[in-house]
């Protein structure tokens, strides 16, 4: 058990997920047959439908373009405690992978509850943690 003191707001901090809106995540023009708008409404409308559970952001350009529409779901205070971190979701492009975090945010995400066996096939790695395994396996070989 960690003797660290929890302060401030990281104490009530929500489950959040990151929502990509850069060069191609949210583009109609790369990904026509998805209602971008219509899924960030969506993602915002549980928000505010959670009594401050879950929270929504956007930002700009994550990094895996190859992998748009990418969401990254992460640990509410409660799923840190527990282990969780954050997880990184490419091709939500269609709403059911949409219900998938939904269910598994408001469920409580990382740390707190498993994820649909369904939303595990749209995980992919942080940019960085895939740098990191490269180097780590390249160093190995030498």
């Amino acid at each position: 058990m960690s003797s660290r003191a929890v302060v401030g707001a990281a104490r009530t901090r929500p489950c959040t997920l990151v929502v990509c809106r850069g060069c191609c995540c949210g583009n109609p023009r790369k990904h026509p047959g998805t209602d971008h708008q219509w899924q960030l409404d969506r993602l915002r409308a549980a928000a505010a439908e959670s009594g401050g559970r879950l929270s929504v952001r956007t930002t700009d350009c994550l990094g895996p373009c190859g992998q748009a529409n990418v969401i990254v779901v992460q640990p509410s205070a409660e799923g840190r405690r527990n282990g969780g971190r954050a997880t990184w979701i490419g091709w939500a492009l269609d709403d059911d992978c949409t219900s998938d975090i939904l269910r598994w945010a408001t469920d409580g995400g990382p740390g707190v509850t498993a994820p649909p066996a369904t939303l595990e096939l749209h995980f992919i790695a942080a940019p960085g943690e895939a740098r990191a395994r490269g180097r780590g396996r390249n160093r190995a070989r030498r």
